[in-house]
């Protein structure tokens, strides 16, 4: 009976956004480094506010932006599955509230409350599909509509909760590597985005940008567009 009461009381939500054993709160500035490829793997981390981006270098030092995370998101969850060092190096994109969780921690909630565990399957189950759907759209798709997709990921366009049409501060360089395309090609599509009436954007590379809904216009079409209403 007294586990039953127990486990009627656990609220994942409370369990992610308040300290106790194993796992503590950190506040981290945008481009803070939360971890590094490379360093050993003994947490893992959930984004209560902000965004933050997973990056790997190359041995020739060339890198790429493989994700955004988003509040709400998990990572670093590598060290459940007997991953001992980072993989990728995660970077704040924006001032980010993150709960650190000890690999123990983790385990232990997993194991013992089962709507934390339903919770994290659903998490993990989400990423699979985003995983494939970045890779169908990296194999599939024009660099254009790579890019409208990724804006309209950054502004929450699809995914539950509440949209952010406004993007703060993700620059040229960041989206040309995400999309896998040239900051030139970037910078003709953002400004044939705005001419559209897609996004409000101030051109330069480090400026806020709006993102409207009728951008879902280019992901949907077969076609490019001709730069027409």
């Amino acid at each position: 009976m007294a586990k039953l009461k127990k486990a009627a009381a656990f609220d994942p939500q409370t369990f992610l956004s308040k300290i106790g054993a194993g796992r503590r709160s950190e506040t981290l500035k945008a481009n803070h480094v939360v971890f590094s490829q490379g360093e050993a793997a003994t947490a893992i981390y959930y984004l209560q506010k902000g965004k933050a981006k997973t990056t790997v270098t190359s041995r020739g030092g060339k890198e790429a932006v493989l994700a955004i995370i988003s509040a709400g998101d998990f990572f670093g969850e590598g060290c459940l599955n007997g991953q001992s060092r980072r993989i990728a190096t995660v970077i704040t994109m924006t001032e980010c509230e993150i709960m650190r969780i000890e690999k123990v921690a983790m385990m232990r909630v997993l194991h013992e409350e089962p709507k934390f565990s339903d919770l994290f399957i659903a998490h993990l189950v989400h990423r699979n599909s985003r995983v494939e759907e970045d890779l169908v759209d990296q194999l599939f798709n024009s660099s254009e509509k790579r890019l409208a997709r990724t804006l309209l990921l950054l502004a929450n366009f699809g995914k539950d909760g509440k949209q952010e049409p406004v993007i703060a501060k993700i620059s040229q360089e960041t989206l040309a590597e995400m999309i896998g395309t040239t900051r030139s090609r970037v910078s003709f599509f953002m400004n044939k985005f705005r001419r559209l009436g897609f996004i409000d954007y101030s051109g330069d590379s480090h400026g806020n940008l709006q993102v409207h809904s009728s951008l879902l216009n280019l992901v949907l079409r077969d076609g490019e567009l001709n730069g027409k209403h």
